[in-house]
């Protein structure tokens, strides 16, 4: 075997000897068991942290008879449970759980992967080790075989004597915390990639890639954070949660009751959340509670860390809250259609409240997906050692450190507040554990945090409107008074209006139907004809007569409105609406139909980035806008640079925000003529 060491190894080697390994040893070894990547490396830090070639492949091979001998594989259950029979006593590695039997007044364990699912166990080592009701953990357990262990009739032979859980005995915080300071901040960085199982100078691997896969690991170290990761397949995004620590639970398939996240009414045993540094949800699209009132407890406490259920009072909990999914479209698409959020379970996309709660949206798309070249063959901490430093750092606090150095512009609420300085906490617990940061260490967190935080709001402005259009989040520089604002990457894209000269026949507008808005483009073509309208893009009734009436009012009132050579009826006219983001195109849009009308068939350029709204009815009567302000902030964030409306809506620009005003005119109109004069370019 060859041993190939760079320098992070070495001095890796020298500062934790006995608390790292050889992330390639774990790979072979875990293909040829299904066991936990911590059980692996519980068994191999102790005797392959060196530089010794032979002295790692006798680890390996002490590792490996261990494994032959006291890891239990699935197929071999059966077995097991003969070879316990007949020595009498047993030593097995194994995930152990445990519940309560009511009726029978007594604890039984279940041996996962040895199919023993009544093996009697003492109270005390219940007591001892509560998380055995709560998913239970591995461990090396101590099983006897005792046939006159019974329950009338019934024999319940297995005895489990004693457990160890594979995790660190003792942890010296105040060592690690000084052995930091020996490694810069980026070879620091590499170290916890690196202890991921990830090379973090391999292809695919930049330095924003780094700090995503880091913050992964922010909810180990920050209690009560609540962070959203949705994304591709094969990008790692629950490997954290589910290998590298004991301290958090994986719930796959969404599937979860309340009393085995809060409390169980019964026994009044506290839940996941109380006995847990992380609680993350799998295949977030699956998110389901049996419960009616799961929902809004588990919003409760992803706001203030408690809850309370029935006659309990109330109770706290210090786990974060982590959900990780799938998007299976390009990000493209979903912010042209509709929002981040939807890969969700239907019963929290929509809960603005619930979205609200979430401090850290991680762009899972900057990830690539991982391949077999961007796993390391060198060291990094073992699991056992590294769990034990992430869940002692929860008790550190960082919380107010920003504002030493900056102050938080002026869109950040109270909720954006907080979730940007828990994160900025969670980033110095990881990188700076020694609390050696600087201020410039501090403004790259900072701006980490403003956009995650952001990128929540961005997606809630999407779904609820004016309550959340406060996005522009800035800090300030104490000492310079600069300003800086912070951008979400994905939202930079092209503007859908043109911030240019329409040409005839197009123009832009918003249709309000019961789900939702709709940015709409219209589209005019002119050609000499006999009077026919043709429209396209839409097969609704209401749209084509919304459509309909605007074309009868105009050939109604044409001594009015055009030239005796611009009759429509020596025309053709051929419309084509399209939806170009939000929700189901509707009705309402008679304004900009118009507009797009008489500039086709004068052929006349519209103002650059023009947008109308309102309605005409078949008698040329102009109608009140409703959701006015959603309407031009929609508008104004896709590229519009003026917007006509109709005068009735004066009295509601007040609602509108200034962000939006500073980048978009308003200007109003009382009567048909007064559009045509207010959106032709001028010549």
């Amino acid at each position: 075997m060859e041993i190939n060491l760079d320098t992070l190894d070495k001095k890796l080697i020298d500062n934790f000897r006995g608390f790292v390994v050889k992330k390639d040893l774990v790979r072979q070894l875990k293909l040829g068991a299904n066991v936990p990547v911590f059980v692996l490396e519980y068994l191999l830090a102790n005797s392959c942290s060196t530089f010794d070639e032979e002295q790692i492949k006798r680890g390996i091979a002490n590792v490996k008879n261990i494994l032959t001998d006291h890891y239990i594989n699935p197929k071999e259950g059966n077995l097991v449970q003969s070879k316990i029979r007949e020595k009498g006593k047993y030593t097995i590695i194994d995930k152990i759980e445990v519940t309560l039997d009511v009726n029978k007044d007594r604890y039984w364990a279940r041996l996962q992967n040895c199919n023993i699912k009544n093996a009697n166990i003492k109270d005390s080592l219940v007591i001892a080790h509560e998380k055995l009701l709560l998913g239970g953990i591995w461990a090396i357990i101590n099983i006897e075989y005792d046939p006159e262990m019974k329950i009338g009739n019934k024999s319940y032979p297995f005895v489990i004597r004693d457990i160890k859980p594979i995790q660190l005995a003792t942890f010296d915080l105040s060592q690690f915390r000084e052995k930091r300071k020996h490694f810069s901040k980026k070879e620091w960085i590499d170290v916890l990639i690196r202890s991921i199982g990830i090379e973090p100078t391999s292809q695919g691997i930049n330095e924003r890639a780094k700090i995503l896969l880091i913050s992964r690991m922010i909810p180990l170290v920050e209690p009560n954070f609540n962070l959203i990761e949705l994304g591709p397949r094969m990008t790692g995004k629950s490997y954290v949660y589910k290998e590298i620590t004991p301290y958090a639970i994986l719930l796959s398939g969404g599937q979860a009751s309340v009393a085995q996240l809060f409390i169980n009414n019964t026994t009044k045993k506290i839940g996941l959340v109380g006995n847990w540094d992380t609680v993350a949800f799998d295949e977030v699209a699956g998110i389901h509670f049996k419960d009616q009132d799961g929902i809004p407890i588990l919003k409760d406490y992803m706001e203030s860390g408690s809850f309370s259920r029935g006659s309990t009072g109330e109770m706290t909990g210090g786990a974060s809250i982590v959900f990780n999914g799938n998007i299976n479209q390009s990000i493209e698409t979903l912010l042209k259609t509709s929002h981040l959020f939807i890969p969700l379970s239907e019963d929290i996309r929509n809960d603005t409240a619930f979205l609200d709660r979430i401090h850290f949206y991680l762009p899972g798309w900057d990830i690539e997906k991982l391949s077999p070249n961007n796993f390391t063959n060198n060291f990094g901490f073992s699991t056992d050692y590294f769990s034990e430093m992430l869940t002692h750092l929860r008790k550190d606090n960082y919380y107010d450190v920003i504002e030493d150095y900056f102050a938080l512009g002026t869109h950040l609420r109270q909720r954006d507040s907080k979730s940007v300085k828990k994160t900025v906490s969670g980033l110095i617990k990881l990188i700076n554990p020694d609390g050696n940061f600087t201020k410039d260490d501090l403004r790259e967190y900072l701006i980490i945090a403003l956009e995650m935080r952001r990128r929540v709001k961005e997606q809630l402005k999407r779904i609820g409107g004016m309550e959340f259009w406060d996005t522009n989040f800035s800090y300030i520089d104490k000492e310079t008074r600069e300003e800086v604002f912070v951008s979400v990457p994905e939202e930079r894209g092209s503007s859908l209006i043109e911030n240019q000269p329409l040409p005839p026949g197009v123009c832009y507008t918003i249709s309000q139907s019961t789900e939702g808005m709709a940015l709409v483009r219209i589209e005019v073509n002119i050609i000499l004809g006999n009077g026919k309208l043709n429209i396209s893009g839409t097969n609704k009734t209401e749209i084509r007569d919304n459509v309909k009436n605007v074309y009868q009012y105009i050939r109604a009132n044409e001594k009015k409105l055009l030239s005796q050579e611009h009759s429509l009826s020596n025309y053709n006219v051929s419309m084509q609406l399209s939806n170009l983001l939000g929700n189901e195109m509707s009705s309402g849009i008679g304004a900009a139909i118009y507009t797009a009308v008489l500039s086709a068939i004068h052929k006349r350029h519209l103002k650059p980035g023009i947008s109308v709204l309102g309605d005409i009815s078949i008698n040329g009567a102009i109608t009140h806008v409703d959701n006015f302000s959603d309407k031009v902030a929609m508008l104004s964030e896709n590229g519009a640079k003026l917007i006509l409306t109709p005068m009735d809506n004066l009295k509601e620009m007040e609602n509108v925000p200034p962000s939006v005003l500073n980048n978009t005119d308003v200007n109003f109109y009382s009567n048909t003529q007064m559009i045509i004069q207010k959106a032709i370019l001028s010549e």
